[in-house]
């Protein structure tokens, strides 16, 4: 490996992977130096006795534009859920699809006891709003929270409560719903236009096809960075020369790194994956708590949706549960019971994964969702605390950091 690259790329997360294909594309040499055994970042999956098991239950969504830049979804091979959640009231089980991909749900979502037919109306209109304006006239609407968001378009408390704050909960990892209404739009813009699927070998197979075009003779695995200054990187075998660094860690390790970038607040959240014989559901949907408990975020059949997340004979379920306290496997598995309606005390309880870094707090003002990536000195920064909370805003964030270090070296 060469020792002095116009760029040194520091984190071989989704936001890094992306820079090294910008870069890549545009001929300037390049390293990424990683400091962990494997690519990927918190996106990654452990096979366990014949299951797939993510660190931490995430989705794919399809609307993601630099998903569709990067690589060619066929080849993950997605397995989708229902466009849709059932919610759980008392001793119903409440179907809320998404009217235009499961039209054969569509009168049972009309009439569904949650909320009224106004709430449902209403935020028909909101997500429409989203899916169908242009992004720029989005991050000029007047900004606010997502909850006063949903307030100011009229939704009832019931809907909010019973299941737009559990929804929102799991996808934002904000149970607070203090995000920003511009994430809000770009979120519901996503699942308006898009669907939602697990990659047929784990949400580990997305680092992995990122990175497939890139030189992996160019990458170095187990290579923590010690420290970061104006054309220079250091690791324990000795300092790189390089024109410009871009530091694409998790917001702890790039603060540590670059003294100078602003603090970030990160929400955290737990997954328990349990096995089961008989699956609970019969179709791949996210199941709600809209009694109000307020602690399990949704709850998923996942081995539905892909079903070799799983071994023969047996489904996956993955639950997750919102912020730093986690309770108890065996609290969580009796309100899996109440959830789904039958006993679970044969279920199998694999492991819980905690994710104490899971998503930058993303509350007003965000802007139009684009930190500055340039620090000056020929230090950069990405990841999806530049831009929005999510895949989509790590892979931007990396593709727009490389652009800016082009912009600086080829003026």
């Amino acid at each position: 490996m060469s020792a002095e690259p116009d760029v040194v790329i520091v984190g071989g997360g989704l936001a890094g992977l992306a820079a090294a294909r910008r870069l890549h594309r545009a001929g300037v040499p390049w390293r990424l130096l990683e400091a962990g055994d494997r690519l990927g970042g918190r996106v990654a999956t452990d096979r366990v006795d014949g299951y797939l098991l993510d660190r931490g239950f995430q989705v794919l969504n399809t609307a993601y534009p630099k998903l569709g830049a990067l690589l060619d979804l066929g080849t993950l091979r997605l397995g989708y859920f229902t466009s849709g959640v059932l919610v759980r009231r008392g001793d119903d089980l409440v179907r809320l699809v998404h009217p235009l991909r499961e039209p054969a749900g569509a009168p049972g979502t009309a009439l569904a006891g949650v909320g009224s037919l106004a709430d449902r109306v209403r935020f028909a209109l909101l997500a429409a709003g989203c899916a169908t304006l242009p992004p720029g006239r989005l991050l000029d609407a007047t900004e606010t929270t997502t909850e006063t968001a949903l307030r100011r378009a009229g939704l009832s408390d019931a809907i909010i409560e019973e299941v737009l704050r559990p929804f929102l909960s799991g996808v934002l990892v904000d149970r607070e719903l203090e995000t920003s209404s511009r994430v809000l739009a770009m979120i519901l813009r996503s699942f308006a236009r898009g669907r939602i699927g697990l990659p047929a070998e784990g949400m580990g197979a997305l680092p992995r096809a990122v990175a497939a075009p890139l030189p992996t003779n160019l990458i170095a695995l187990r290579t923590p960075v010690e420290e970061v200054s104006p054309g220079r990187v250091r690791t324990e075998a000795g300092g790189i020369r390089c024109r410009a660094v871009l530091v694409a860690v998790d917001p702890p390790a790039a603060a540590a790194l670059l003294p100078d970038l602003p603090p970030v607040r990160m929400h955290s959240y737990t997954t328990y994956y349990h096995s089961t014989a008989e699956p609970p559901l019969t179709e791949p949907i996210l199941l709600l708590d809209g009694d109000r408990r307020e602690m399990i975020a949704n709850t998923t059949v996942v081995s539905r949706a892909a079903p070799g997340y799983a071994p023969p004979g047996r489904h996956l379920v993955a639950t997750s549960v919102v912020g730093p306290s986690a309770p108890p496997e065996p609290v969580v598995r009796r309100e899996l019971a109440r959830l789904y309606g039958r006993p679970t005390d044969d279920w199998e309880h694999l492991t819980t994964v905690s994710v104490p870094h899971a998503l930058p707090a993303a509350p007003p003002p965000q802007g139009r969702l684009r930190k500055p990536v340039a620090l000056g000195d020929g230090r950069y920064v990405a990841g999806d605390h530049r831009d929005s909370p999510s895949i989509q805003g790590a892979l931007t964030s990396g593709w727009r950091a490389a652009t800016a270090v082009l912009r600086a070296l080829r003026p």
